[in-house]
């Protein structure tokens, strides 16, 4: 246990010594007890600190342990906790329970999530509460909300730049109606999800403005120095994430006036990346957290897990500290707010990804390689790296689940490992190149209508922006968009974990044309693939000889089949091979049978052999069609075409 002699016990084990001294900071918490609390909330928060405080004092030490006043901060955190807990509503108590004994929930084929902007999509708050009898005629049971909090005007990265997560931006309501929404949401069987931004600030939040006016309480909050002596130590291993916007990680702290300090930003200059090595910025945060659960939200998406510890000397990215962190912040909502989940977005090496994953750290995370190798399989029409990537990077521990995703809010970034590549001839490194052109219309024969994002001409680098409707050409050739755009969502839909729609993208929606027309958004592509909600699309949906209605459709069907195979529920998947180099294979597996999932990336219709196919017995039953099928014919998959067949594996 890493903390001072002052409340390190000789001869106990660390966790001996953290059961010691939950002990005694119970006993501290006794005078606190609210006398109104009732007995049953008093036994609850008791179990739950008794079961998970021992956890949270040695992370907390992990951290913090070093410095003399450890037991007033570990003490002071307790006492917030309490204080949540006391205030947090009766419905969230019993709803915590509830989840408590369903802990696995997130994991079933159920599970259907959808993300939007608030404001692009329904306007306001109560505009996304009427719009809950079509996320059920959709089927959603999830439900994230881009970030809807006070921010900057004029450009605020999307919201990532909150000022407070207090306050609702009033363009888009209060948060009282954001707790109203998330309680009607909850009783239309829909789970919450919003951002935690917890890497960084804006620069307009309160915490800011009074380290910008020089309270050393909140200079203390931030990465901020007197000059840039220590700022151009960290820059020597640290890279730049958005170069159009400043060069390095630091930027002034008021660049308008005679003002020598600087501050840490490492995303736009007017985001200001928290200090938590120092323990206060914890505790904030930590009480921000449980403010956002106390008003319903059911899973935080971690925003940029990777970069919240710096480390001289290091890229200052996926530091052993950040893991560190959250899972003391998860171990900070067992006790206060036990059904609170959170979600991990790294885009990072898939090998860091993983390791974001587990029950007491992020119980879901984005899958970026499984989307990126969607895209990639698109362009080539061979699906071979994201084949690998199924069969050696999708595994996941017990509790915990991917979000499948064909595309999000933000930029497609090609994620994979050279590593991974260069084992299956691919130059990684010259194939990015490529997937840039293709996407961005640069390919002769390209289908793609997208826009490049933070390019870089002379390395030839960016990311790719583009609705997925775009991005596979419904525009210029509906026929054969529609049949990627459904074979794309079928991979999401199929191969374990949580799908996401991003809202429109059911409908095809198209690229917005009138991105760059507005000032706040015209030096930032990725609003070309964030347009209004398309409501004469919607109007469409159930037209099944419009594209609109033949892709709703399709993508209504394949979440009712989902639903219908006790073989989707969780992640487990099993490789198989088709043996053509245009079939991508895998299998779900199930109690006795499997589901053969078959998904041809070709331009043209692609046959799997019935001698590939003799692992399995003769009869089988095609799910979408609920037809019986004789495997020893093997299987004609159309072009852009997929098959979801049970079938029982010979023994």
């Amino acid at each position: 246990m890493q903390h001072t002699s002052q409340s390190g016990i000789p001869g106990l084990s660390p966790e001996n010594q953290a059961r010691v001294i939950t002990a005694c900071v119970r006993q501290q918490l006794a005078p606190h007890v609210p006398e109104e609390l009732p007995e049953a909330d008093r036994q609850a928060f008791a179990a739950r600190f008794d079961a998970h405080f021992p956890r949270l004092t040695l992370l907390f030490a992990q951290i913090y342990g070093h410095r003399e006043d450890f037991m007033e901060e570990l003490t002071e955190l307790a006492l917030q906790l309490l204080r949540s807990w006391a205030e947090r509503p009766a419905d969230l108590k019993q709803h915590d329970a509830r989840r408590e004994q369903d802990p696995a929930w997130f994991t079933g084929r159920q599970m259907l999530g959808g993300v939007c902007y608030v404001d692009r999509y329904a306007g306001n708050l109560r505009g996304i509460r009427e719009q809950i009898p079509y996320f059920q005629e959709l089927g959603l049971t999830y439900l994230h909300l881009m970030p809807l909090f006070e921010a900057p005007e004029g450009n605020s990265d999307g919201g990532y730049a909150v000022s407070s997560y207090r306050r609702v931006d009033p363009r888009l309501g209060t948060m009282e109606e954001l707790s109203d929404l998330s309680r009607e949401l909850r009783r239309h069987g829909i789970s919450l999800v919003l951002d935690f931004v917890f890497n960084h600030t804006s620069n307009e939040h309160d915490w800011a403005r009074r380290a910008a006016a020089g309270e050393k309480e909140y200079e203390d909050y931030y990465w901020i120095f007197p000059d840039r002596t220590v700022p151009e130590q960290f820059e020597r291993t640290t890279r730049e994430i958005f170069p159009d916007d400043h060069p390095g990680s630091f930027t002034r702290v008021r660049a308008a006036e005679d003002d020598p300090r600087w501050v840490w930003s490492t995303f736009y200059s007017f985001q200001w990346d928290l200090n938590y090595t120092n323990p206060a910025v914890f505790r904030a945060m930590a009480a921000e957290m449980l403010f956002l659960a106390a008003q319903g939200v059911e899973v935080l998406r971690m925003d940029a897990v990777a970069f919240i510890w710096k480390q001289l000397g290091t890229a200052c990215e996926s530091l052993p500290e950040a893991h560190v962190l959250l899972r003391a912040f998860n171990a900070v909502c067992r006790i206060a707010a036990p059904s609170v989940l959170f979600k991990s977005e790294a885009i990072v090496h898939p090998d860091e990804v993983a390791r974001y994953i587990e029950p007491g750290q992020c119980q879901l995370s984005y899958n970026p390689l499984q989307m990126a190798l969607t895209w990639e399989a698109m362009a080539t029409r061979e699906p071979k790296l994201l084949a690998q990537a199924l069969a050696e990077r999708h595994a996941l521990p017990p509790g915990t689940a991917w979000v499948d995703y064909v595309r999000g809010h933000d930029d497609i970034g090609w994620t994979f490992s050279d590593e991974d590549a260069a084992r299956l001839g691919v130059n990684g490194h010259d194939h990015r190149r490529f997937l840039n052109a293709f996407y961005t219309g640069r390919v002769p024969g390209s289908f793609a209508d997208g826009v490049p994002f933070q390019e870089n001409p002379r390395t030839g680098d960016c990311r790719v922006c583009g609705t997925t409707a775009s991005l596979l050409g419904l525009a210029a050739e509906p026929g054969p968009a529609v049949d990627r755009i459904l074979l794309a969502h079928s991979v999401a839909m199929s191969t374990g974990g949580m799908p996401l729609l991003y809202l429109g993208d059911e409908v095809g929606q198209l690229n917005d044309p009138a991105w760059d027309q507005d000032p706040d958004h015209a030096g930032d592509a990725r609003w070309v693939h964030r347009p209004p909600r398309p409501e004469q699309d919607y109007e469409r949906r159930h037209d099944l000889f419009s594209v609109q209605g033949r892709i709703f459709g399709g993508i209504r069907r394949m979440v009712e089949v989902r639903r219908n195979a006790p073989e989707f529920d969780g992640n487990a998947l099993i490789p198989f091979d088709a043996r053509n180099p245009h079939v991508l294979g895998y299998q779900r597996p199930g109690a006795n049978t499997v589901v053969l999932c078959l998904a041809n990336f070709s331009d043209w219709s692609q046959f799997v052999t019935g001698e590939t196919l003799s692992g399995f017995l003769p009869q089988a039953t095609e799910l979408h069609g609920h037809t019986e099928i004789d495997l020893r014919h093997g299987v004609l998959l159309d072009a852009h075409g997929f098959l979801w067949i049970r079938a029982l594996p010979v023994r």
